[in-house]
């Protein structure tokens, strides 16, 4: 008995260092992300499905269950459908379509693989987008038949803009063109042509059948004419280097872990560089520095982090950092920061692009207000021509300027993905709207040309009229007194020969903003448009007067980045809202109780208070006249107002 004990305990030790040589050599094998894209029914869930079989991935009921279903919802006849081993939603088996996005792992002797399956549709570019934003590689099908088609090149251009460097065109269905090299030759010219124009720096082409496993796994019979590799060759062999391990060392702040009074870290995914215990650390965008203390992970401490890895990072002294800010190696190499970029931008919304329009921008770990402030044009991808346009529909890659709320850290998406990829989301119903990737920071210089070129500039305007132009923007509640003195304020400007304007929905709502109605983001345009006509009357030398509730505080510090700050009087409207209603004599507060109109402040909509107004009035303690009073020496003041 206690030499079959021994023996067992043998043979468990034997299989526990079996199954831990596994792990290790499994842990040392390299990943490779790989995306399937192209046109609609150029075979790439085929190919996947032909890789799991041919590498013998499949368990015995997966394989039983594909031979099932491929004779009822099947193409192939009584052969087996590889496309149905992926497409696993019910509509993509009924259409046979690739829908969503779908993920695969398998691996090799030589390395792991995690393969994604995007759809061909043009209706779902964005689902292919969202995959080729992770991919090292992309397999780029092309039917042998169609050649490349919108789509293909739309493909194309995106993995590209996106950053994969590894191209494989897999021209796809040989087996239907005879496997002639010269339709083959023919093909790869056009892809040459085409990839030279979005500076496609390289690509390998393999001519395959991923029906019948020509070129997939196996050299084909078929083609003798080919010596290059087989797909599986080239995905096992492909050197895909660490392209970010050798860049500057950057951490965006996931969240400050502090789990008692003793412990203080900040937690995050390490997107580039390395960083060692008692290097130099910088946090961005604040400028404090220190040292790194402590590499913590949940397996113990490290001497040194690498990009890849999730971590808290422990330093030397107190500094502050929050969710959003980048850590950084030393004090050199900094990233840039801005608050207006040069960006690519893939529309992903059936909702049209408008331009002005605020959305959530999220880079990284941040979150900012932005808006897409100047459609320059839109790319064309079969010709590659740069269209002029004014805004951007489902699918459109555009070239755009975004503006954040504030300044933000960032680096070009070439040099970094993580520091140069976002998305815009929508403020009401949290839908993606789109996907982009900054390019550069924007001086402003292109926007700012024609201005330049006026012969008579703002500065001659305003000496023309003895004053200095200001934009007086007055927020508050609907019938919270904001046009009464507003009124008040232009008759003793008037008597004073002052050059002044009112702008107000009476006379911006049926001409310059007809196009808009209730909904909350046409009121964030409105705004916006009455900013930039308030900006253009200032250049003009003209005291403007601006009387909107705009109710929210971010549309308020957009109005004063358009027109600047140094034209900007803020004045707050106070009223408290049963004033309000007793001044609605139309009856406008009734009809939003009852939901004949919706997004009114003070009723379904929350109104935020200004938190450093220059001047705050109430009707209940101050008539129009004298409010106008206190503006005019406030002005006088100022010296805005001339001799």
């Amino acid at each position: 008995m206690s030499q079959d004990m021994t023996d067992g305990q043998k043979a468990s030790q034997k299989a526990i260092g079996e199954v831990k040589n596994y792990i290790d050599a499994q842990r040392q094998k390299t990943l490779l992300r790989f995306i399937t894209c192209g046109s609609v029914d150029d075979g790439k869930s085929t190919l996947i499905g032909r890789l799991l079989f041919e590498s013998k991935l499949l368990f015995d009921d997966q394989l039983e269950n594909l031979k099932n279903v491929s004779k009822k919802l099947g193409t192939q006849g009584d052969d087996i459908d590889f496309a149905l081993l992926v497409d696993g939603l019910a509509a993509e088996r009924e259409q046979g379509i690739t829908i969503d996005v779908a993920y695969r792992f398998f691996n090799t002797e030589q390395r792991k693989f995690i393969v994604i399956d995007t759809p061909g549709h043009e209706q779902y570019t964005r689902n292919m987008a969202t995959g080729a934003s992770q991919a090292d590689l992309a397999v780029l099908m092309v039917d042998a038949r169609q050649g490349l088609t919108t789509q293909t090149k739309r493909h194309a251009y995106i993995v590209q803009s996106l950053g994969v460097k590894h191209i494989v065109v897999a021209i796809n269905k040989m087996d239907l063109v005879e496997y002639g090299q010269d339709r083959f030759d023919e093909l790869v010219k056009d892809f040459r042509a085409f990839s030279q124009k979005i500076d496609m720096e390289a690509f390998t082409s393999i001519p395959m059948s991923a029906l019948k496993g020509d070129n997939v796994l196996e050299a084909s019979a078929h083609m003798d004419w080919y010596s290059g590799p087989t797909l599986m060759q080239h995905l096992n062999t492909v050197s895909v280097t660490d392209k970010v391990a050798g860049k500057p060392f950057r951490m965006p702040v996931q969240w400050v872990n502090r789990p008692d009074l003793d412990f203080r870290g900040f937690a995050g995914r390490v997107v580039s560089g390395s960083l060692k215990v008692g290097d130099k650390i910088t946090s961005m965008p604040s400028g404090k520095t220190s040292k790194l203390a402590r590499i913590y992970t949940v397996d113990g401490d490290l001497d040194e982090v690498l990009a890849g890895q999730s971590v808290t990072l422990c330093l030397e002294d107190e500094i502050d950092a929050s969710r959003g800010d980048i850590l950084c190696a030393g004090d050199a190499n900094l990233p840039q920061q801005s608050d207006n970029f040069h960006v690519k931008i893939l529309w992903m919304s059936e909702q049209k692009l408008r331009v002005g329009r605020t959305f959530r921008m999220k880079i990284g770990a941040h979150t900012v207000n932005a808006s897409v402030t100047q459609t320059k044009h839109v790319i064309d991808v079969n010709t590659l021509q740069h269209i002029s346009a004014e805004t951007l529909e489902l699918n459109e890659i555009g070239e755009c300027i975004v503006r954040t709320e504030r300044a933000i850290c960032f680096e070009p998406y070439a040099d970094n993905r993580e520091m140069g990829g976002f998305i815009l989301i929508d403020k009401i119903t949290n839908a993606t709207m789109a996907m982009g990737l900054i390019t550069d920071a924007h001086s402003g210089a292109d926007l700012d040309q024609r201005t330049e070129e006026l012969t008579i500039g703002r500065a001659d305007r305003a000496d023309q009229k003895r004053q200095v132009p200001l934009t007086i923007w007055f927020t508050g509640l609907k019938r919270s007194g904001k046009t009464y003195i507003a009124n008040a304020l232009e008759r003793k400007l008037f008597a004073r020969g002052c050059h002044s304007f009112i702008l107000d929905p009476g006379n911006v709502l049926p001409g310059m903003s007809e196009d808009l109605d209730f909904e909350s983001s046409d009121q964030i345009e409105n705004v916006r448009r009455v900013a930039h006509m308030s900006k253009l009357m200032n250049d003009a030398g003209l005291i403007v007067m601006t009387c909107f509730t705009s109710p929210l505080s971010f549309e308020r510090r957009m109005a004063r980045r358009i027109i600047g700050t140094e034209n900007f009087l803020e004045i707050h409207m106070d009223t408290p809202i049963e004033i309000s209603l007793a001044q609605d004599s139309q009856g406008y507060f009734e009809k939003a109780r009852r939901g004949e109109i919706k997004n009114v402040a003070g009723i379904d909509m929350r109104f935020e208070p200004p938190k450093a107004a220059n001047l705050t009035f109430s009707l209940r303690k101050h008539s129009p006249e004298d409010a106008a009073d206190i503006i005019l020496a406030k002005l006088t003041e100022m010296g805005v107002l001339g001799g």
